[in-house]
């Protein structure tokens, strides 16, 4: 059944498309957490999140401290360690097996990008599995491999999924067409939409696809996630599908005072053919810091 309580209908859909609401899934998400935190101070345990960030990036910086004020809603210890952009390798793995070693530390998460030419995977592997809340590390996406979801698994799919979920659409047997293959959001998503107990069946797209367009116009569930505005159109969308945009993308736009705005990867049109559809902002990137705490406190129960 669907779960409108808490859902709006997209203004620009006389048909109804119900707005996949990320605030509002992500709230729940965090008195979930709340709780969680609770139960742990009451052993002597409070949850302790570090996030390493290095250089200057804007976008980076806004995203730590959206984190930051996450961690201080649901009772989380958060520490941040600031890296100059002229950081090397081996600072930032000297940084990471200090955190590793820090029994006070159940958390570890290097923001990306990195600067230029560093080896992002190098990084990640160094990161001690447990600690891992990205769940970006080859131990954690080989349990999500394995089906298991027991551990820490990557907070953007398993965004997603919840948000999926919350908004009641149906996922069992259902086609689900994931455009990316990242495995920050593509590969992981679909591992997690074909598990069992979900069962979807499931249709990862790429650059290389023949006919994007007819492939996503057969999902019951599409998924965008490749960074691209507005590159699903209305009439690549089956009528009543459900729709989550991954995508954040800055557009060009001399009309507003920072001279761009935010666009998803699905356009707007979409919102007249689909059944659900997640708005960007205020969809999937509230869920991934709503589940970045939850794998926080995952952790600290699993140390």
């Amino acid at each position: 059944a669907r779960k409108w309580s808490s859902a709006t209908l997209f203004s620009n859909n006389s048909m109804g498309a119900m707005l996949l609401d990320g605030k509002a899934c992500g709230a729940e998400v965090e008195a979930e957490v709340k709780a969680k935190v609770s139960d742990l101070e009451a052993q002597g345990i409070t949850p302790h999140l570090a996030v390493v960030i290095v250089g200057d990036d804007p976008a980076s910086h806004v995203y730590v401290g959206a984190k930051e004020k996450a961690c201080a809603r649901v009772g989380v210890r958060s520490t941040r360690i600031d890296l100059p952009s002229s950081s090397d390798f081996a600072q930032v793995a000297d940084v990471v097996q200090k955190l590793n070693n820090d029994d006070s530390v159940h958390g570890i998460l290097v923001q990306s990008p990195l600067p230029e030419g560093m080896d992002e995977l190098a990084i990640t592997d160094m990161i001690d599995p447990a600690k891992d809340v990205d769940g970006f590390h080859p131990v954690n996406l080989g349990r999500l491999v394995q089906g298991r979801v027991d551990g820490l698994v990557p907070c953007t799919p398993a965004g997603v999924v919840r948000l999926l979920e919350w908004g009641g659409v149906d996922l069992s047997g259902k086609s689900a067409v994931v455009i990316g293959r990242s495995r920050i959001v593509g590969v992981p998503v679909s591992l997690l939409l074909a598990r069992k107990g979900v069962d979807a069946t499931v249709t990862i797209t790429h650059s290389r696809t023949s006919d994007l367009a007819d492939t996503c116009r057969n999902a019951d569930i599409l998924i965008a996630a490749v960074g691209m505005a507005e590159l699903v159109q209305a009439d690549w969308v089956k009528p009543g599908a459900a729709v989550v945009d991954v995508g954040v993308n800055r557009v060009d736009d001399s009309s507003r005072e920072s001279g761009y705005r935010l666009a998803g990867d699905v356009h707007p049109d979409v919102a007249g053919v689909a059944d659900w559809l997640s708005p960007v902002p205020g969809g999937v990137g509230p869920m991934t810091i709503a589940m970045l705490m939850l794998n926080t406190v995952t952790a600290a129960s699993n140390l």
